[in-house]
């Protein structure tokens, strides 16, 4: 039937949507890592179609976007293995300069457009090798100042990181004494170093086991000698109980940097409070590079900022006072690049996905000027958010976004309560942000409801917000999970006999412990899970989150029955409800043996479910096909367990 004409009424989960799997999988990511070369906007993007690789893009001074290099570079590394910035570039002579890692052999790179890529740093075999990240071009020096992140052996806790400067000359190519270290190797995790503009000193982060970034950085500053090494480091700022997310340099050889000092992270310089307020101005430092603000040369800053949600603003040091960019975009990612009078950052709303946005400060005029936003189908079938705070156990609130079921065209019977899938995002320290989302739309324009839960634990609003995680993972995340459910529920939006979880990631431990510690669920989808927490440590995956658990459990060596007695492994005979299981055979951040030791537990009891791999897949899924067949198998067993109408899609085979 064509638009416009009588709503039709037929049950939830029946509604036929032009939001396919394909679709949703066409449009997965978003764009990254902002920049300027000379007055030209560069990014990274997404290509699904192309095996996942991340392409670098420009946007030439005639306004049009360009691919910089054709498949299959992939502009990506794996530092911490969830990577940091990838890129950085100048113009030398009238001619961009472009360093980058390319992510099949994590060697840095030198490009110049008209000629070939030529690599600046060797191929270790060592362990999992040499990889680098957060460059940052000294052109004086003929140098790129970096993250080195270097493997000594093989176990996954062989490695050390350090401050680096590569040669551009390319005599680092084949010969790793080549690359010069810049200070004496101090911390287990670093950033990149950023030179003050005067050139005489730099500063960066960092961090040591068993802390992660967010629970306490040290600010370090060194001097840089003739001899173009750090001297006299020291801390400037932070320590284990203060999270530095993020450092730059004013115009004026100032110290910027965000601080939750006052339990949000809040700006500051020469540790005097810019704009003191109850929201954030930085987030979880995830990958080394992530930028929240971004100094301009007239002395006003660009930031991202927000409680909950993120927007784009430029704060007068001086007054404390912020002006907001205008615009359709609610939320702003954690990358932003400044050039003159320009602000570039990638900015998303409800109805618009994830694109380049560019801010005029000098007319307060800001567009999309790369990777816009073109709607793939009639908007009509994008989901409607409504942004909701629930009560949860003793009364503590809990964010979260809920987008129920939604079709111009189709309407559900009445007193029909619709089924609801209940979304736990990854980290657990992260948050879900409210931007337009083909995979929810796949689920909503059918008439399947789903609830984005932002539970204690989350970034966005404060730090005390953020601490109701500490030693309460799998019990405030599946608690504040399961509040949102029964509510929905209770007041009627959602069946209570048709109600959903699903998450990747630390998501997947949240699914998988709700589903064997509470009775709320009929099924769930579980996605590159934790799922044992013994055997996810030191040794069993990557350095960056091995001790990641002391946080969120407590010491092993302190609690060793908490370890086992919070597992899903554990519990795993407590499982009574069919689920669907998603592993990337590449993973190794959540290695496959999470889910065959999981498998193993429910063996013979005759419960209804799937498990599908994907070979070169890793933590994330990235490529179309691998993207399709797993949001279709989460339809179909939806379908199955809730009696819906699914017959678009292939039947999920459930082993008995």
């Amino acid at each position: 039937m064509g638009r416009g004409d009588e709503v039709l009424t037929s049950a939830y989960g029946s509604w036929p949507s032009p939001v396919d799997a394909a679709l949703a999988a066409a449009h997965d990511g978003h764009p990254e890592w902002v920049g300027f070369v000379g007055d030209e906007v560069w990014w990274t993007e997404p290509r699904p179609a192309e095996a996942g690789r991340r392409a670098l893009v420009r946007r030439t001074a005639e306004g049009t976007e360009e691919v910089v290099l054709p498949a299959p570079w992939n502009v990506r590394n794996r530092v911490v293995e969830y990577g940091g910035r990838p890129w950085t570039g100048a113009v030398r002579g009238g001619t961009p300069l472009v360093v980058f890692t390319h992510f099949a052999d994590q060697r840095l790179y030198r490009y110049e457009p008209g000629g070939e890529p030529r690599p600046l740093t060797p191929v270790s075999t060592v362990g999992a090798g040499l990889r680098w990240a957060d460059p940052h071009l000294d052109l004086a020096r003929g140098e790129v100042w970096c993250v080195l992140e270097e493997f000594t052996g093989d176990h996954p806790g062989d490695v050390r990181r350090v401050l680096v400067a590569v040669p551009l000359d390319g005599s680092a190519a084949e010969d790793r004494s080549a690359v010069r270290e810049l200070t004496a190797e101090r911390h287990r995790f670093v950033t990149g170093p950023r030179l003050s503009p005067d050139g005489r000193r730099a500063a960066w982060l960092a961090w040591d086991h068993p802390r992660m970034p967010w629970d306490g950085t040290e600010l370090l500053v060194g001097e840089v000698g003739g001899d173009g090494l750090l001297h006299g480091v020291h801390t400037a700022a932070g320590g284990p109980q203060e999270a530095i997310a993020q450092a730059e340099w004013s115009a004026d050889n100032r110290l910027l940097y965000a601080s939750d000092r006052s339990g949000w992270w809040n700006l500051y310089r020469d540790g005097t409070p810019l704009c003191p307020r109850e929201e954030e101005f930085a987030g979880p430092l995830w990958k080394p590079g992530l930028r929240w603000f971004a100094p301009l040369d007239n002395g006003l800053i660009a930031v991202v900022h927000g409680r909950g949600a993120s927007v784009l603003g430029i704060v007068d040091p001086e007054s404390g006072e912020i002006v907001d960019a205008a615009g359709p975009w609610t939320e702003f990612a954690a990358t932003l690049a400044v050039h003159g009078g320009r602000v570039v950052g990638v900015g998303a709303s409800p109805r618009t996905a994830p694109e380049v946005v560019e801010l005029d400060i000098s007319t307060g005029r800001a567009r999309a000027v790369g990777a816009r936003h073109q709607d793939a189908v009639d908007p009509a079938y994008y989901p409607e958010p409504r942004i909701r705070t629930f009560a949860g156990p003793d009364g503590r609130e809990v964010h979260a976004h809920v987008y129920p079921p939604h079709h111009p065209e189709r309407a559900a019977p009445d007193g029909e309560a619709a089924p609801y899938v209940v979304w736990a995002h990854g980290g657990p320290t992260g948050r879900a942000p409210l931007v337009l989302d083909l995979a929810i739309a796949y689920f909503t324009s059918r008439g399947i409801g789903v609830a984005e839960v932002n539970y204690g634990g989350s970034t966005g609003y404060g730090r005390a917000y953020r601490e109701r995680l500490r030693e309460q993972w799998g019990v405030v995340d599946v608690e504040d999970c399961a509040a949102v459910a029964r509510a929905l529920a209770e007041e009627g939006t959602a069946d209570p006999d048709r109600l959903a979880i699903r998450g990747g990631s630390a998501g997947g431990w949240t699914t998988a412990a709700s589903l064997t510690t509470t009775d709320v669920y009929a099924c769930g989808t579980i996605v590159y899970p934790v799922l044992d927490l013994a055997t996810w440590g030191p040794g069993d995956t990557h350095d960056f989150e091995s001790r990641y658990l002391e946080s969120l459990i407590g010491p092993l060596g302190d609690v060793p029955a908490r370890y086992a007695d919070r597992s899903p492994t554990t519990h795993a005979d407590r499982l009574t409800v069919p689920f669907l299981l998603l592993q990337g055979l590449d993973d190794v951040i959540c290695p496959p043996a999470q889910c065959e030791r999981f498998l193993a537990r429910i063996e013979g009891r005759g419960l209804p479910h799937a498990y599908l791999t994907f070979e070169g897949e890793g933590h994330g899924f990235r490529r179309a096909e691998t993207m399709v067949r797993a949001l279709e198998a989460e339809l179909s067993l939806y379908a199955q367990v809730f009696g819906l109408d699914a017959c678009d899609v292939p039947r999920l085979e459930l082993n008995p």
